[in-house]
């Protein structure tokens, strides 16, 4: 088998994407936050006294992908041309849901960028709401979905 990101010297590369063609590449990414039920309800509420948790894990996120080279080492720098994320209020589970979509042209995908978007946000809502509710938890990141290059469009099966 041989590793993409070694080269002859078994030192650490950046993988050479130049003969790659481009294409539309899309990644759907989710993690979640469980929390208590209060602390959901003072984050719908607008009661969390840093400001509205949401709006602040939405920038962060955005951010976040932005800045995926500088945080994983071997990944590309990419020119993003979209990300968003939604969040699910899961009353039941006391949780709430984030979804990032990321999308560029190019040579590689944007899976890395998606979860770094996803997993910025939850800590950011940790961050806001960790003065009222210190034992959330963070968890369930995963890729749900890539699309574009040589494997096409692939969905998670759960």
């Amino acid at each position: 088998m041989e590793f993409t990101h070694i080269n002859e010297q078994g030192r650490a590369r950046m993988v050479d994407v130049t003969v790659k063609d481009d294409s539309e590449r899309v990644a759907v990414a989710r993690a979640e936050v469980r929390m208590r039920a209060e602390t959901l309800s003072l984050i719908k509420s607008g009661g969390i006294k840093k400001g509205d948790v949401l709006a602040v894990a939405q920038v962060a996120g955005v951010m976040g992908a932005k800045q995926t080279p500088f945080l994983v080492p071997m990944c590309h720098p990419l020119m993003l041309t979209s990300v968003d994320l939604e969040f699910q209020m899961d009353e039941a589970q006391s949780a709430i849901i984030i979804l990032g979509r990321v999308k560029t042209t190019g040579k590689t995908g944007v899976e890395m960028e998606a979860l770094t978007a996803v997993s910025v946000a939850a800590l950011t809502i940790y961050d806001m709401c960790k003065s009222v509710d210190r034992w959330m938890e963070i968890g369930a990141i995963k890729l749900l979905e890539k699309a574009g290059g040589k494997s096409g469009h692939l969905k998670r099966q759960e």
